[in-house]
């Protein structure tokens, strides 16, 4: 079997490639070259800033992921690649597969998802950030007719805005302090507003900054008894946040969202193959591509990642190219 390498957070800001431990392939497993792999931008930076809290050392843990939090970690779960080896009717097949970044793996049939017809492999890198969206409006419980808005233009926000467009009758708004954002939101047909600018009285508010002002622009843009979905994942960071005030009076709701489990009013019929599979097909709109805005070559990643996960760094979706 061929060799594979994988990408280690070795330390703080530190990033290594490495040798890759793969299990044998038989019948019930499958080798895959990757092609591309997408940097979670806010997660990884957590990790790669050894910032995962203790707590959430053993619920963090990806998908095949080696070593442990917070250093060496082999962390990523948004792989997109080809079948090299398996079953005849899964050869040159493209797949995506919860995985961290690496050049080869071998994993079981059943983990590595087609992709839709139509749906181009560098695009389907999205498709983890997909199903964290598609969890929040689930939480959100967006109906038609509301006004939504979403603090946060980075990826996740974005994908949250254009699936709330999609809503009949919605009118979505994107706040972002970074104006670069707005054609971006254009693009997925939502508008786009500076926090000084961003509307009031909202229905709904999704979070999804990663930061205490963020927030805070959440709760003042709520309406009466309005709900604030909290996206955003502060690691061990602390967060002061204003429940005095009018929270109370206003009987504001603040929920949070996170993509491990699915909702429990859905949870009897969805399974995570299941919507997982529903976020490769919404991928289908080609104005996702917008949300792509840089790559690295694999083999170039311990220089320049982390100078694009440094703090302060700006941009979307970041993807690992495989030559």
């Amino acid at each position: 079997m061929p060799a594979g390498r994988g990408l280690w957070y070795v330390s703080k800001g530190a990033v290594a490639l490495r040798p890759a431990e793969m299990s044998p392939r038989d019948d019930a497993r499958l080798l895959i070259r990757a092609l591309f792999s997408g940097v979670s931008r806010g997660t990884e930076r957590l990790v790669m800033s050894g910032m995962v809290p203790p707590s959430e050392h053993a619920r963090m843990r990806c998908p095949h992921q080696a070593g442990d939090f917070p250093f060496p970690v082999q962390y990523g779960y948004a792989l997109v690649g080809v079948v090299e080896e398996g079953p005849a009717d899964r050869l040159g097949q493209a797949v995506f597969v919860l995985h961290p970044h690496q050049d080869r793996i071998c994993i079981p049939v059943t983990e590595a998802r087609p992709l839709p017809p139509g749906l181009p492999p560098r695009r389907a890198v999205l498709a983890a950030n997909m199903e964290t969206a598609l969890n929040v409006v689930w939480d959100a419980r967006i109906a038609p007719g509301d006004n939504v808005l979403v603090v946060g233009g980075g990826v996740v926000g974005l994908l949250v805005a254009g699936l709330a467009a999609r809503i009949a009758g919605t009118r979505v708004t994107v706040a972002d302090v970074d104006p670069s954002r707005a054609p971006v939101a254009a693009r997925l047909g939502v508008a786009f507003a500076l926090p000084a600018e961003a509307p009031g009285e909202q229905d709904v508010v999704v979070h999804a900054s990663a930061s205490e002002d963020g927030l805070r622009l959440a709760l003042a843009c709520a309406g009466l008894e309005a709900t604030v979905v909290e996206a955003s994942w502060f690691g061990a960071a602390a967060v002061s946040l204003p429940l005095g005030e009018a929270f109370h009076s206003r009987r504001l709701r603040i929920v949070s969202s996170q993509v491990g489990a699915v909702p429990a009013n859905r949870r009897a019929r969805w399974t995570h193959a299941r919507r997982l599979d529903t976020a490769l097909g919404l991928l289908l709109d080609a104005a996702f591509d917008e949300l792509i805005a840089g790559e690295i070559a694999f083999a170039d990643a311990p220089a320049r990642l982390p100078v694009a996960l440094a703090a302060g760094s700006g941009g979307l979706m970041t993807v690992l190219t495989y030559a």
